[in-house]
C-alpha cells in the first residue's frame, strides 16, 4: 500500500465496544497509528462480546476482533498516579485523543479539555457520547438501542402493524463513529492551517437524527411526519421489495423512464397507460394495486434472473441477500473489501475483517496486523512514548 492520508498521525484510543473503536478503526485504515489505552486486566468490554463463548473467555470476542485490527494495546490505570503520569507523556506526543465515556468522566480523572490543552495545544480531542457533553440528558446512560428509539428511527422501521422495530444492527453506534472520524479528519486539516487543536463533542443522538435524512427533513420542511412502510419507499412507486418466484427482490424504479422500462421487461406495457399509474404521484396513491400487478408478473422468474434482466435494462434491482450471502458477493471480492489476517492468539486460524468501502487510488485500505492481545505493547510503552515525543517523528500541526 502506498502512503496513506493519515500516515504519521498518532491516536490515543480510550474507547470501548463499538462507536469509538469503529471510529479509530477507520482512522487506522487511513494510516493513523492507534494505541488502545485499556483498563489493566479488563480491557475493552468488546473483548468479552460475541457469539463464541470461548473467544469471549480469552478476551478475543468477535465484537472486538471486528473493529481493532491494526491497533496496539497498552494497559494504563488512569486512577493510579503512575498511570496518569505515563498517560500525560503519551498525550504530549499524540495528535488525537478519542474517548466514549459518559460526559465528564475524563474531566473527573483529571484530563478535561483545559488540562489536555496545557499538555498538548495541538491535540484534537474527540468525545463520543450518547447525547453530547452538554444538555439535560448529557449524564444519561445510552446504548445503540436507546438512541434508535429516542431518535425516531424505530418508529419508522417496520410496518404500521409491527413498528416500532429496532434496526437489525447497531446503526447508531456506526453512524456516531463515522461522524467522529469525519470531524477528526476535518480538525486535523484545520490544525494544519492554524496549529491549534480542537475539542469535538459528538452526540450519537444528533448524528442519528441527521442520518435519517428525508424521514427528518420531510417533517421539518413540510410538517409531514413519516410513517413505517415496511419494505416500501415512501418517496416513489414502484420502489421497494417485490416477489420473484423464489424469494424477495428489491426494485427501485423511481423515475418515469425506469417505470416504463420495467413494465416493458415484465411484458406489461399497458401499465403506464393506466390512469392509476400514469405518473409518480398517481403511483404512490395506488401503490398496493400497482404492487399486485407487478408481483404477478415477477413470479414468472427467479430473483437472480430479474436482477440480471432489469439491471441490463437500466432498472435498479437486486436480490435480498442474507448476511452469509452478502459477504460472499463477487463484487466485494473483486474490490478486495475483506482482509484475511492471522488470529492474534497464534492458533493458526484465519480472521477475516472488513475494510472501509473506499478505494484510494484504486487500492483498498487494509489493516496490516491482527487485533492486539490485551496489553500486548505494554513493554513498548516507553519506547512508543519517546518516539511520539521526538520532534523528527512528529507531524507538524
Amino acid at each position: 500500500m502506498h502512503e496513506r492520508p493519515l500516515d504519521g498521525i498518532r491516536v490515543l484510543d480510550l474507547t470501548n465496544v463499538l462507536a469509538g473503536p469503529y471510529c479509530s478503526y477507520q482512522l487506522m485504515l487511513l494510516g493513523a497509528e492507534v494505541i488502545k489505552i485499556e483498563v489493566p486486566g479488563q480491557g475493552d468490554l468488546a473483548r468479552q462480546l460475541g457469539p463464541d463463548p470461548e473467544l469471549n473467555r480469552t478476551g478475543l470476542g468477535a465484537s472486538f476482533l471486528a473493529q481493532n485490527a491494526g491497533k496496539k494495546s497498552v494497559e494504563i490505570d488512569l486512577k493510579d498516579p503512575a498511570g496518569r503520569s505515563g498517560f500525560e507523556d503519551m498525550v504530549r506526543g499524540a495528535d488525537v485523543l478519542l474517548e466514549n465515556f459518559r460526559a465528564g468522566v475524563l474531566d473527573r480523572l483529571g484530563f478535561g479539555w483545559p488540562r489536555l490543552q496545557d499538555l498538548n495545544p495541538g491535540l484534537v480531542y474527540c468525545a463520543i457520547s450518547g447525547f453530547g457533553q452538554t444538555g439535560p440528558m448529557s449524564q444519561a446512560p445510552a446504548y445503540d438501542q436507546i438512541i434508535q428509539g429516542l431518535s425516531g428511527m424505530m418508529s419508522v422501521t417496520g410496518t404500521k402493524e409491527t413498528a416500532p422495530l429496532r434496526v437489525g444492527f447497531p446503526v447508531c453506534d456506526t453512524v456516531g463513529g463515522l461522524a467522529a472520524a469525519l470531524h477528526i479528519c476535518a480538525a486535523l486539516a484545520g490544525r494544519a492551517r492554524t496549529g491549534t487543536g480542537t475539542f469535538l463533542d459528538v452526540s450519537m443522538l444528533e448524528a442519528a437524527v441527521s442520518a435519517m435524512g428525508w424521514a427528518t427533513s420531510n417533517y421539518l420542511v413540510s410538517g409531514v411526519p413519516p410513517e413505517p412502510m415496511g419494505t416500501q419507499n415512501a418517496t416513489a412507486a414502484p420502489s421497494g421489495t417485490f416477489e420473484a418466484s423464489d424469494g424477495p427482490l428489491n426494485i427501485a424504479a423511481n423515475r418515469q423512464q425506469q417505470f416504463e422500462t420495467l413494465c416493458e421487461a415484465l411484458d406489461r406495457p399497458d401499465l403506464p397507460d393506466d390512469p392509476r399509474f400514469a405518473d409518480r404521484e398517481d403511483r404512490k396513491l395506488h401503490r398496493e394495486e400497482l404492487d399486485t400487478e407487478l408481483n404477478t408478473a415477477l413470479r414468472r422468474r427467479t430473483a437472480r434472473e430479474w436482477e440480471e434482466i432489469l439491471g441490463a435494462a437500466g432498472v435498479p434491482a437486486a436480490r435480498v441477500a442474507s448476511v452469509p450471502q452478502a459477504v460472499e458477493l463477487d463484487q466485494l471480492k473483486d474490490r478486495g473489501f475483506f482482509t484475511d489476517l492471522p488470529f492474534p492468539d497464534g492458533s493458526g486460524r484465519t480472521l477475516r475483517v472488513a475494510g472501509s468501502g473506499v478505494l484510494h487510488n484504486g487500492e483498498p485500505l487494509r489493516p496490516t496486523a491482527p487485533p492486539p492481545l490485551l496489553g500486548q505493547q505494554n513493554d513498548e510503552r516507553e519506547a512508543l512514548t519517546a518516539r511520539w515525543n521526538t520532534a523528527e517523528d512528529a507531524v507538524a500541526p
